[in-house]
């Protein structure tokens, strides 16, 4: 009895040893299933699609400067010898800045005025038959031809009519009429000289000698203006890069005023950007100095010529600062932004989510863990975001990239990355 219930126990203990290893078995199996299942889907990186506001833009870079500008420069190589500004310092216009030297530029100016007053005075002589001096003499001679004149015609009417008596000779009459004749003669010449003392052509040389001098006076102040520089605007120096008993060279740049309460953009737009620009179109920009920072403006006009630059083709326009607090420094390198179109509250996804083929555009939708390549109809985009028209709803799960640099397939079986 003993003997035979020993073996059907050890029967019984064999059977439940090989139950838990089959059970082990098929644990093992199921969890290496699920764990290869699992092992077998893509990791991507998904966006949700959603309503935004997408703006189309065009990026370039420019420059800060005034929108007046002086710059001081060297009309001729010479030495600085004067200068009477700092930077910061504010200058109304016609304020002299600095002078270079030349030594005959003063003594050229005192002649060439010396010889406009002489020109101005020989005009009036001219205008007016002569100088005061010549005009008191000329009336003391006329007053006295015309005394002469007046003792003559007495005289002959005395003997006029002495003669009727036969007192005197008609050699006598004779006599006295011509001594009126040639007093008469003498006062005619000396009115018709205080009448026309200058012929039509000394009228036209002395204003022609008026007209060389008043040149000469010009073009000395002229000479004289390039060795003492003053600033036709008020504004404030905001560059001296002369210095005293400098040897500069004809042209060069020795100082700039500006009025920096008016400041402006100079930028460069590449040739295939420069047909969506308009006039008025919104700027914004940004300077590294200041980051964070927000300036905005406006375009001032489309670009009105192309400029060859290397082997770029650009056009340059001014772009006009709508909010500067003098917090940009005239010369800065700045980024700028301008706004060609604007739509608001539109269906849009990250461009990196957007796929091209043949012309045609593509998303990868995530539907349940399978991806389905999905056409989508695109609107309004810019460097970083697309206006989808047509293919997804709000709140779609698209593809932004897989994991690893992995492929994308439609039907592919993914997992969502954290």
């Amino acid at each position: 009895m003993n003997g035979s219930a020993l073996p059907a126990r050890n029967g019984a203990h064999r059977l439940r040893a090989w139950n838990v290893v089959l059970l082990f078995v098929v644990v093992a199996i199921v969890f290496g299933a699920v764990y290869a299942g699992m092992r077998s889907r893509a990791k991507v990186h998904v966006v949700h699609a959603a309503y935004e506001n997408v703006a189309s833009t065009v990026s370039t870079t420019g420059t800060v400067v005034p929108v007046h500008d002086f710059p001081a420069r060297a009309n001729f190589t010479g030495l600085v010898e004067a200068i009477y500004v700092h930077v910061g310092e504010k200058v109304h216009a016609g304020q002299m800045l600095l002078r270079l030297k030349d030594q005959y530029a003063v003594p050229r100016l005192d002649k060439a005025r010396a010889d406009l007053q002489d020109a101005i005075l020989s005009e009036q002589n001219v205008l007016q038959n002569g100088s005061p001096e010549d005009r008191i003499k000329a009336q003391a001679e006329l007053e006295k031809a015309q005394a002469e004149r007046n003792q003559a015609a007495t005289a002959l009417k005395v003997m006029q009519q002495i003669q009727k008596n036969g007192s005197v000779s008609g050699a006598e009459v004779d006599a006295a009429t011509q001594r009126l004749q040639t007093a008469q003669a003498t006062v005619d010449a000396i009115e018709k000289g205080i009448a026309h003392r200058y012929s039509p052509e000394d009228v036209k040389g002395s204003k022609e000698r008026l007209a060389a001098a008043e040149a000469g006076v010009k073009a000395e102040q002229v000479s004289w203006g390039n060795a003492n520089i003053s600033t036709p605007i008020s504004g404030t120096v905001y560059v001296v890069n002369a210095r005293l008993f400098d040897f500069v060279p004809a042209g060069g740049d020795m100082l700039h005023v500006a009025d920096l309460n008016h400041l402006q953009v100079q930028a460069s737009f590449e040739e295939p950007d420069i047909t969506n620009l308009n006039s008025g179109e919104p700027v914004t920009i940004t300077w590294e100095g200041a980051p964070g920072r927000v300036w905005h403006g406006h375009l001032n006009e489309k670009p009105l010529a192309i400029t060859h630059v290397g082997p770029r083709n650009v056009g340059e326009c001014s772009i006009a600062l709508e909010d500067d607090r003098g917090d940009l420094p005239i010369n800065t390198n700045v980024g700028v932004v301008v706004t060609i179109k604007r739509r608001t509250h539109v269906l849009a996804i990250p461009r990196e989510a957007l796929g091209s083929e043949n012309g045609k555009h593509y998303v990868y939708k995530v539907v349940g863990d399978q991806l389905r390549r999905t056409p989508v109809e695109t609107g309004l985009a810019n460097a970083m975001t697309v206006e989808i028209t047509q293919g997804l709803n709000a709140g779609d799960v698209v593809v932004l990239h897989a994991d690893e640099d992995g492929t994308l397939e439609d039907g592919l079986r993914v997992s969502i990355a954290k």
